[in-house]
């Protein structure tokens, strides 16, 4: 039960980007490889915060003017994120070049009036850039920097936990072992079958002396209090301490998704978050602890040797995002003394 959540058919999430590029677009979406994310097409000044919105897998930038190259820019400093970039025949290849300086994995040239054979084409490019890992890219000014979050900003600490199969067993270990009153939320992703989240708080209820609870759109999050994403959302965190339910589509097959949980985590409370990635099959969750880590944050991720499945926590730590990698018997300790000084 506790690795029912992969979601049958994957499809990739693509965001376009660029004015205009949703009326050239031609059957790019037909089939099941590729979903739209996010507005039918995202303006450059506002691209890197609707990605941050909707973790797309890849970008599509129609490189018509000079903000293009902002726009990716910034995406790269801040979230990368695999980018096709279109090229224009009109342009001279100037714009290319600069934005695979900048981070784009690769650029098509993009006819005037591009018929059905090109968005095929574009399509399979898609799908394989969708698959490769996002590497961040170190801004060249100033401008494309964003502070982390500092201890005050934060509302409270967070502790943000991912688990799959054998996830229930090993969380209910670790609630245990926390005291009631514990000064910070915990907000959980557990990939389970759909409709078992609510059955799994009732029973987390009963193993642990703090609240648990199924997330709900829009609360407010309060210390001492587990809050786990719905089977069938994403759960996401935000700067002031409120929850957001996501129901769009899977993340790399998953719904909900720990890399989602945990990138929001870790952006909306910098250094005051606190990562854990327990057993698990496959890699989800593994990006978002190293966002968490990257913006100062701690992360915990399960040995092999206490695991159920040594997958999840392995893939973070082959990844650089685990700070400490600790047997299940001494996460809970490590938490409290993590939370009480931060």
């Amino acid at each position: 039960m506790g690795g029912g959540t992969a979601v049958m058919g994957l499809a990739f999430r693509v965001l376009l980007v660029g004015r205009g590029l949703r009326a050239l677009v031609r059957g790019l979406f037909e089939g099941e490889s590729l979903v739209a994310v996010g507005p039918p097409e995202a303006d450059f000044v506002g691209a890197e915060a609707v990605v941050r919105r909707h973790f797309p897998d890849v970008l599509l930038v129609d490189l018509v003017s000079s903000e293009a190259l902002n726009a990716i820019e910034r995406i790269m400093a801040q979230r990368p994120t695999p980018i096709l970039a279109l090229h224009p025949g009109v342009l001279t290849g100037q714009q290319a070049f600069q934005a695979l300086a900048l981070g784009a994995l690769d650029v098509m040239d993009r006819p005037m009036t591009p018929g059905p054979d090109f968005w095929h084409s574009v399509n399979r490019k898609l799908v394989m850039l969708a698959q490769v890992k996002g590497v961040r890219s170190p801004p060249s000014s100033s401008k494309a920097k964003q502070p982390v979050l500092e201890g005050p900003t934060a509302p409270f600490p967070l502790v943000a936990l991912a688990a799959s199969l054998g996830g229930p067993k090993a969380v209910a270990t670790v609630l245990r072992m926390i005291p009631r009153g514990f000064p910070a939320p915990i907000a959980y992703c557990q990939h389970i079958s759909q409709g078992f989240t609510e059955g799994l708080a009732h029973w987390l209820s009963t193993e642990t002396a703090l609240r648990v609870v199924e997330a709900t759109h829009d609360a407010w999050m309060e210390p001492g209090t587990v809050y786990i994403a719905p089977s069938g959302g994403h759960l996401l965190v935000k700067p002031d301490g409120r929850l957001e339910l996501d129901t769009g589509p899977a993340l790399r097959g998953f719904r909900p998704s720990c890399d989602m949980l945990l990138t929001s985590a870790g952006e909306s409370f910098g250094k005051r978050c606190i990562g854990v990635i327990l057993t698990g099959m496959g890699r989800d969750g593994a990006r978002g602890l190293k966002e968490i880590r990257e913006r100062g944050g701690r992360t915990i991720a399960q040995d092999e040797a206490t695991c159920v499945v040594y997958g999840m926590p392995r893939e973070a730590v082959l990844l650089g995002a685990a700070q400490q990698v600790l047997p299940l018997d001494t996460i809970a300790p490590t938490l409290v003394q993590w939370v009480d000084a931060c």
